[in-house]
């Protein structure tokens, strides 16, 4: 019987055996791909496509309603009962209601001023607004300087509280459920929550409460997000095109169709009845704030989006900041489905049809779907079906319908169309972190619950100190927490197969690759994002 050596594969006594390693390697690939790899890779593909057809029919619904909210479907103002506040002389500040506001903190000490500061500025009567600073800071210099910033303000007849904890149990969820078990709370009816990079503007709660006065069926009222820093650099404008769709069409039509949309955590005001009949703020996920307005939208409360009430807001600019964000947002949501599917399925105060939007469209396809879509079909099958020429991945779906899609979620920033490539191919590089995020929410395996406050870095660029300090970092430093192997790993993947491609293909993928190899080259070497300060 022949047998295997040490520097053999396969025995000498086979058929097409050769000497030499490669050639060794060579037969057991043919030997195995036939078999094993065709049938697996097809199936992969199969599945791939399914996928694409589901984003697609997704992204194809939401842009025929979203043209006819804007052609056939009246304003808020009219399809909800409205009346702006106005000032009654002689029954004075009775006819407000007392409103609370909630300003969670986290070592904030770049932004803290301009939070506060936008808050205590809003145009409300001061005997009917209750403002909190929740601060959870671990930097007593940070936590000192918020303090006697709220002195401050609180010197100037504001009525807000400075609030810390013992710990940070539960992260923002239980700094916003401690701060509403204060005595004076109860006086309140509605609670608005801003972040500490957001700046409301002065009318803000002028045209939000009357929607929930007027319609005590209403939970929450909803603004949208306006970034004061997206242009800072092409990161920021890539944030921009994505987020910008996400308030433009996702949750325009959420509010439009079905009166449900996900909470975005900040820039909106809750009726306190509704938080509390929900259950208040639970921290069994890293998104507290989808996890509230889903079982606030099972007890059968409606939720109103404004598209015209903007609140201004920073975006992380660093490619690291950016990156435990999107973990946060695509692995919370992922955690949330696998807790709360079955209790979305049963329940039985909301129509059925609404139960499938929330599990399919909501949840299956865009936090789900979408992600694993990207990741596994252009940064995995689509390039190893170049390897394997036997499979066959139809123009239709690997061309057609991507464009499609594309041009669909273009329609958010019609300014930033000429980065609508380049922004694909970033998407696909963040498609990855996505995926491992997901799939670590539906496993709930390690970083399940991991929590990283999103840098914040206000006008600190701008500060000619901030340059000189920057210049000091060690060069190997630098490059140590820049350098992404993830990222150069798959670029190292992709240009095989385009070069492969390139000798031997006939749908000219090559081209394709090749850029996305630049894009993961560009992000694996901390390209994206990368700010030089001045000296």
């Amino acid at each position: 019987m022949a047998e295997i050596s040490g520097k053999n594969f396969i025995p000498e006594s086979f058929q097409g055996y050769t000497p030499d390693i490669a050639g060794q390697i060579g037969l057991l690939w043919e030997l195995i791909k036939a078999p094993l790899i065709v049938p697996l890779l097809t199936v992969c593909v199969y599945i791939c496509l399914a996928m694409s057809i589901m984003v697609f029919i997704e992204r194809l619904y939401m842009g025929v309603v979203i043209v006819l909210v804007h052609l056939f479907w009246k304003k808020p103002e009219k399809r909800y009962r409205y009346e702006p506040m106005k000032d009654d002389l002689e029954s004075g500040n009775g006819g407000y209601p007392i409103v609370l506001v909630q300003i969670p903190m986290f070592n904030e000490k770049e932004v803290y001023k301009i939070s506060i500061g936008a808050a205590c500025n809003l145009s409300w009567p001061a005997d009917r607004l209750v403002i909190q600073v929740l601060d959870d800071s671990t930097d007593p210099i940070v936590k000192d300087m918020v303090e006697r910033e709220c002195i401050r303000w609180a010197n100037k007849g504001i009525n807000i509280t400075y609030q810390i904890r013992e710990t940070r149990g539960g992260y923002k969820a239980g700094a916003l459920k401690e701060g509403l078990k204060r005595d004076y709370v109860k006086a309140c009816e509605y609670v608005v929550i801003f972040d500490a990079d957001f700046r409301p503007e002065p009318d803000f709660l002028r045209r939000s409460v009357p929607f929930l006065i007027h319609n005590p069926k209403i939970a929450l009222v909803q603004a949208r997000w306006r970034f004061v820093n997206s242009n800072e650099c092409l990161l920021t404008r890539m944030q921009e095109m994505s987020l910008d769709y996400h308030f433009k069409v996702e949750q325009e039509v959420g509010s439009a169709t079905h009166a449900f949309f996900g909470f975005n955590g900040t820039g909106g005001i809750w009726r306190i009845a509704a938080i509390n009949e929900a259950g208040g703020w639970k921290d069994r996920t890293t998104v507290e704030d989808m996890d509230l307005a889903v079982r606030a939208g099972l007890k059968g409360w409606k939720f109103l989006y404004l598209g015209d009430l903007q609140v201004k807001s920073e975006l992380p600019s660093t490619f690291k900041a950016f990156r435990f964000q999107q973990h946060r947002w695509s692995c919370g949501p992922a955690n949330l489905f696998r807790k709360m599917v079955m209790e979305i399925a049963t329940n039985k105060k909301v129509t059925l049809y609404k139960k499938f939007y929330v599990i399919y469209s909501f949840f299956f396809v865009r936090k789900i779907i979408a992600h694993m879509f990207t990741f596994f079909f252009y940064c995995v099958v689509l390039p190893l079906s170049i390897l394997v020429p036997e499979v066959h991945v139809p123009k239709w779906g690997a061309i057609y319908l991507p464009c499609i899609i594309t041009a669909l979620n273009s329609v958010g920033t019609p300014r930033s169309f000429h980065l609508l490539f380049y922004w694909v191919l970033f998407e696909n590089v963040m498609s990855f972190h996505r995926t491992k995020a997901t799939m670590i929410g539906l496993l709930e395996a390690a970083r399940v619950n991991e929590w990283v406050v999103t840098e914040k870095l206000g006008d600190t660029l701008k500060n000619s100190k901030a340059g000189k300090i920057a210049s000091k970092i060690s060069l190997s430093k630098l490059l140590g927490n820049r350098i992404n192997l993830h990222e150069l790993g798959f670029a190292v993947f992709l240009f095989i197969c385009g070069c492969y491609d390139f000798m031997y293909g006939k749908n000219c993928y090559f081209i394709y690759l090749f850029l996305q190899v630049i894009t993961f080259t560009i992000a694996g070497l901390g390209y994206v994002g990368t700010i030089v300060p001045s000296s």
